[in-house]
């Protein structure tokens, strides 16, 4: 573990609860927030469960928020069976291994660029220069959003997430939302009277059983695809450094053996998981560990404390790059697994790669903090400063 100075346990960013969660994996592995009314899953089976089990556990939470009603329409997160299998046969061809690997090159071209355009040659702003730029280039040239408009979705995600978590009742982060999901909606009335090459065309001229979908729910997809395509792997390559920083070792393994990097990646994935928690509602009762819930209830599946479960991960709270195998949740389960993953991944991994192979070392700035994400359903430095050696 890293010390300070003094010889004391250095702090761990994002790694603060663990102790926690291991007391109620142990004690109170199911439990009901007295403040929200959620119940909080701490397990790692039995977050499992619950995410693999839609027909119990929803995630359609339009009768829980339903002020967020319209915002969640085409929102894939949010829908369950059947809609959410026909929208996912149309939408994942084109995050298949296969599709994704042809975007490798682009991938390393834009990563190549941001790193070009850094005004200062030994210090690197490692999110604003480059882990939030490169995931949110990729996915607006997929999705064939202007490139001159792609500063506003930084603005509204950073409204939407000013004041920590999204809220339904926060003005601020509904207008933000709105703003976000109505300039998508313009887009595709835009591309509907005139195509372009992109997957919002492709979405328009698609059909799902025999029927196209609506402009809202291609503007809904867009959406979330944006935040959660960029924000996720802006967080995942943060944490990667913070790992790095901790245990130096790992960074002179990968920087002899570059072939370690994907392992590497899913370990962050696991001990720093990007997304802290993963929300269902109930359709029915049902009983957790001895503890019964009610019909529509909110279920929280606690991420970070079920990758960090002792019962299914041997040494969990060690950063071990050769685990194998690694069964973590970062990106969910069930049906509701990430579509987007082989994205995710390859644009993690050519990015650590091209960043270790332009700089001969990395080091945070021991002069200028580190901003953590305030929402707290995420977990990663919204802003790390790194002084950095060019190779």
């Amino acid at each position: 573990m890293p010390t300070t100075p003094d010889g004391s346990p250095a702090p761990r960013p994002g790694l603060e609860m663990l102790e926690l969660c291991r007391t109620m994996r142990d004690t109170t592995p199911v439990v009901r927030d007295p403040a929200s009314g959620a119940y909080q899953v701490f397990r790692y089976d039995d977050a499992v469960s619950v995410l693999s089990d839609h027909d119990t556990f929803s995630s359609d939470f339009t009768a829980v928020f339903p002020e967020a009603t319209q915002l969640m329409e085409g929102h894939i997160g949010t829908l369950d069976p059947p809609r959410h299998q026909q929208l996912r046969r149309l939408v994942s061809q084109a995050f298949t291994p296969r599709a994704v690997a042809q975007l490798e090159e682009r991938v390393e071209r834009i990563a190549e660029e941001l790193l070009d355009r850094v005004p200062k040659k030994t210090e690197l702003e490692l999110v604003d220069d480059f882990a939030y730029a490169l995931p949110l280039t990729v996915i607006t040239e997929m999705l064939g959003v202007p490139a001159e408009d792609r500063p506003l979705f930084k603005q509204w995600a950073d409204q939407l997430y000013k004041n920590g978590q999204f809220d339904t009742k926060n003005e601020s982060s509904v207008s933000a939302a709105e703003a976000f999901h109505d300039y998508l909606l313009d887009l595709v009335v835009q591309r509907r009277k005139a195509p372009r090459p992109g997957l919002l065309s492709d979405l328009l001229a698609a059909e799902v059983d025999g029927e196209s979908l609506t402009d809202r729910e291609i503007a809904g997809f867009a959406t979330v695809l944006l935040l959660a395509g960029h924000v996720t792997v802006t967080l995942w390559l943060g944490n990667t450094f913070l790992c790095l920083q901790e245990h130096p070792e790992v960074e002179r393994t990968l920087r002899a053996d570059p072939d370690a990097i994907p392992a590497a990646l899913e370990e962050v994935l696991r001990y720093r998981s990007p997304v802290s928690i993963v929300p269902r509602v109930t359709k029915k009762q049902v009983e957790l560990r001895g503890t019964t819930i009610e019909a529509g209830q909110v279920v929280v599946c606690a991420v970070l404390s079920a990758n960090h479960d002792e019962r299914q991960f041997d040494r969990p709270d060690e950063f071990l790059i050769d685990r194998n195998p690694n069964p973590h949740i970062a990106f969910s389960k069930g049906i509701h697994f990430c579509f987007g993953a082989p994205l995710a991944r390859l644009e993690a991994h050519v990015a650590l790669r091209v960043l270790l192979r332009r700089f001969s070392s990395f080091r945070i700035d021991p002069d200028r903090p580190m901003q953590w994400h305030p929402d707290p359903t995420m977990s990663g430095p919204k802003s790390l400063h790194l002084l950095v050696e060019p190779a």
